[in-house]
């Protein structure tokens, strides 16, 4: 951040109750880096050992009296706590502390509305937050008083969170309609796309995990790849193709992340639900987070509450060029890991390797010979399969190729005719 950048940054103090300290101090590193993606500072962070959070104030009455004195004394513009807050939690908070009260929710949210630049994306975001705020009206009547802009403001905008329940009712059924257009939309391009016979490969992950670099590595998509949470939201879908000849589908999807609000699943589910109907999970795992064991259990878990169980999955194990990667590093769930550097190249192509091996176990060996008359069946041989030997008979072309199954009966058909 530049000086003029740091002398208009927002400052917090982040919050989290907890009776495990250790793990609160993780996930306030975590909120702190959400933070700082939305443009803020924090001042410090505090963490109040409780075996639950309070029903009234999050944190208890007492401690917050003394947070109240810390944002005194160290001119803080709010507070962040690490969970969602109920509408009773904000307005007791507020009423105490007298400055913004932002919960983890709120932040995350503020970070989407940010960085979505599609429609649908945009419309996404909205919805999740109207959600929210449909449920926190109560809680966020003097809370909305106090904000005036900056950090947990961004999206539908005050005129719309100060209107009625029903009016805020009827946006979120008029968006609901418009993602279930989107939605179909999505349905027609994948019908089309299986209809192909190119392989569909989803990249999922933490966020901030490599994704989108290891996208442009294999693709060329030119996606935004910065080192922030929440880079991109978009899902970006590119065709790879290998040296032999063999085309993949990627497509990028958003980036996971521990305590992802439910509100954003939801919204987010129809682009989500890409790694659904893929045909293979490349789950890309940062090896050089201390965390990373974290966050593959995050990444299982989001995609068991999306219903995507079962596909075959490829870990990529990336940024093993920083200093800090752990090259031992397991994932048990997958089928196959390797060790990759998205940044660099490195392991890139035993990654694609590892793709078309697997790839084969869905495959069926043709041994054919293919008239000079049916050249568009060789065509799809090479776009498609996995050419073994090739070579120009009298009658056509013999060909040995490892092809999808669809394909292969193909043949099949031709061969009983």
């Amino acid at each position: 951040m530049t000086e003029n950048k740091l002398q208009q940054a927002e400052k917090y103090i982040l919050v989290a109750v907890s009776d495990n300290a250790d793990e609160a101090k993780v996930s306030l590193e975590e909120l702190s880096r959400l933070l700082e993606t939305a443009n803020g500072i924090t001042l410090d962070m505090v963490v109040q050992k409780l075996p639950n959070r309070d029903p009234g104030t999050y944190m208890g009455s007492g401690k917050a009296h003394e947070i109240k004195e810390l944002v005194e004394a160290l001119g803080a513009d709010g507070i962040i706590c690490d969970d969602e807050l109920s509408p009773a939690q904000i307005r007791n908070l507020s009423d105490i502390l007298e400055c913004k009260v932002i919960d983890r929710t709120m932040l995350i949210l503020d970070i989407f509305a940010a960085h979505a630049n599609t429609g649908e994306g945009k419309i996404q975001v909205e919805l999740a937050q109207l959600k929210y705020r449909a449920s926190h009206l109560a809680g966020l009547g003097k809370a909305l008083s106090r904000l005036g802009g900056g950090i947990g403001t961004r999206g539908p905008g005050e005129s719309k969170l100060e209107s009625d329940r029903r009016a805020i009712n009827r946006r979120i059924s008029t968006l609901s309609r418009d993602i279930k257009d989107m939605e179909r939309v999505r349905k027609t391009t994948r019908k089309k796309r299986s209809e192909n016979a190119v392989p569909t490969i989803a990249i999922v992950g933490y966020t901030n995990a490599g994704k989108s670099t290891l996208l442009n590595r294999l693709t060329g998509a030119g996606v935004l790849a910065e080192n922030m949470l929440f880079a991109t939201l978009d899902p970006t879908t590119r065709v790879c193709k290998t040296e032999g000849g063999q085309e993949f589908l990627f497509t990028d999807t958003v980036g996971f992340i521990n305590k992802l609000p439910h509100n954003l699943v939801d919204a987010f589910k129809s682009t989500l639900e890409e790694a659904k109907y893929a045909d293979y999970i490349l789950h890309v795992l940062d090896a050089s987070d201390k965390d990373a064991e974290m966050h593959k259990k995050v990444v299982y878990d989001t995609l068991a509450e999306l219903g995507i169980t079962g596909k075959p999955v490829i870990t990529a194990m990336n940024k093993i060029d920083s200093a800090e990667a752990d090259r031992s590093l397991k994932d048990l769930a997958a089928r196959v890991a390797v060790n990759i550097s998205a940044a660099t190249g490195e392991g890139v192509d035993k990654l694609l390797y590892a793709i078309e091996k697997l790839l084969e176990e869905n495959r069926r060996l043709i041994d054919v010979v293919v008239p000079y008359s049916d050249g568009s069946l060789i065509s799809q041989i090479h776009r498609y399969g996995q050419v073994v030997s090739e070579e120009y008979v009298e009658n056509g072309t013999k060909v040995k190729a490892y092809v999808p199954v669809n394909i292969a009966g193909l043949f099949l058909e031709k061969q009983s005719l």
